[in-house]
């Protein structure tokens, strides 16, 4: 027998068991720990993990230990300090993480703990979801999933039904059997009646009981099983129904969208961009950038391409409206839109928005977002887009001033629905 060692070490000479032992058994507290991290942090700090600090009473261990019964004097041997009679003092308590200044006592400090980046992911993603998905059907590259299927005569080995061989054998048997019993009841009967006025030595009576015992003998060769007989479970792959997705993903890259404007939406964007990526495998991004203009565009040109120009946000709108009727039927996709812009529109266009909103894109959408950014002051669209969600409960709106801002929008815009 081979024995196999596994003497790699994990990264920083961590067991990685005994950590996500450690990651389950206070999982609680890591999630209070990354919530209130949430909080604090901006966006560009995704690409690192988080110090989770956890009170020393939080991962104190059990004690199982005799009680104190009866009345004790007991001074141990070696003692210098006290003697039989003498009481002992109470510790004093204190000290330690969050503790005021003081010339005595003690404490323990709080246990810190280094999470990486893909385990503060994990825990920030944990609870988020993409809301009302509901549509299911086979995707274009469906997943597969075997099922039983009945029995074949051919198979691997570990396969073999025992119960339903045999079945198929006694079958066989008594198929193959009966002819020749048939048979013998007749020749029995026959020598029965020739033995009643004939002697046992009589030629015919000695030629039916040599043909009975040929008729024995076919019997007894028949076999106890055949290959024939065996009987293996059989399993197919069928298509295993999925859900699928498609997120617009709407950025306004007009001359109004500063640098700083357009950070916070990208931002925004890649946040959402890596939260797709992460829990959802049947998932199609589209990405859109207009000023006044609308174009789809790819991953690398949405985020890195410095175009700009006027204002008309009608035309991307117009464009995700045009692209759905195209490619995804809102029969068989779950339609998903996330718009960030600042507000600033050509004023005759902003009823527009609200109108292609209300009349073509919310009937088929099961979730839309818009996120206001730097919306000191706002404008026209902000208005026109209060009204659909006044009529549409699946249109959410939100406005975001600073970085710090953007987890916290996020996560309230996708939180996981309680049934």
């Amino acid at each position: 027998m081979a024995r196999f060692v596994d003497r790699r070490l994990n990264p920083k000479n961590k067991g990685a068991v005994n950590r996500q032992r450690f990651l389950q058994r206070f999982h609680s507290q890591i999630r209070r720990a990354v919530a209130d991290a949430i909080s604090k942090r901006s966006i560009t700090d995704v690409e690192s993990g988080e110090r989770v600090k956890i009170p020393a009473r939080d991962i104190s261990e059990p004690i199982f230990q005799h009680g104190r019964g009866g009345r004790r004097e007991t001074a141990l041997p070696g003692n210098k300090k006290f003697v039989t009679g003498d009481r002992v003092p109470r510790p004093e308590t204190g000290g330690g993480s969050g503790s005021q200044a003081g010339n005595s006592g003690e404490g323990e400090d709080e246990f810190i703990f280094e999470l990486t980046r893909e385990e503060f992911l994990e825990y920030f993603f944990e609870d988020l979801e993409l809301p009302n998905l509901i549509k299911v059907q086979l995707a274009r590259e469906p997943l597969y999933k075997n099922v039983r299927a009945g029995y074949t005569a051919d198979g691997a080995p570990a396969n073999l039904h025992v119960i339903r061989s045999l079945r198929g054998a006694l079958a066989r048997r008594i198929a193959l059997a009966t002819p020749y019993a048939e048979k013998k009841q007749q020749l029995q009967e026959e020598l029965d009646a020739l033995l009643e006025t004939a002697d046992a030595d009589d030629p015919r009576a000695i030629a039916l009981r040599d043909e009975i015992a040929e008729l024995e003998q076919k019997v007894q060769k028949i076999p106890f099983i055949d290959t024939f007989d065996l009987r293996y479970r059989n399993r197919i792959q069928v298509p295993l129904p999925t859900t699928q997705a498609v997120m617009f993903c709407i950025m306004d890259v007009s001359g109004s969208m500063d640098q700083e404007k357009k950070d916070l939406a990208k931002r925004f964007f890649l946040l959402l961009y890596l939260f797709l990526t992460r829990n959802y495998e049947r998932t199609d991004v589209v990405f859109i950038r207009h000023h006044t203009i609308a174009m789809e565009v790819g991953e690398e040109e949405f985020f890195y391409s410095r175009e700009s120009g006027g204002t008309v946000v009608s035309s991307a709108l117009g464009l995700m409206r045009d692209i759905i009727h195209e490619r995804y039927s809102s029969s068989e996709w779950n339609i998903y839109g996330a718009q960030a812009s600042d507000g600033d529109n050509w004023p005759e266009d902003s009823g527009n928005c609200s109108r292609i909103l209300m009349q073509d894109l919310m009937p088929q959408t099961q979730y839309y977002a818009y996120i206001e950014v730097n919306n000191s002051n706002p404008q026209s669209l902000w208005s026109e887009y209060k009204k659909v969600a006044a009529a549409w409960p699946n249109f959410a709106m939100r406005a975001i001033g600073q970085a710090i801002e953007i987890y916290p929008v996020f996560r309230e815009l996708f939180k996981k629905q309680r049934a």
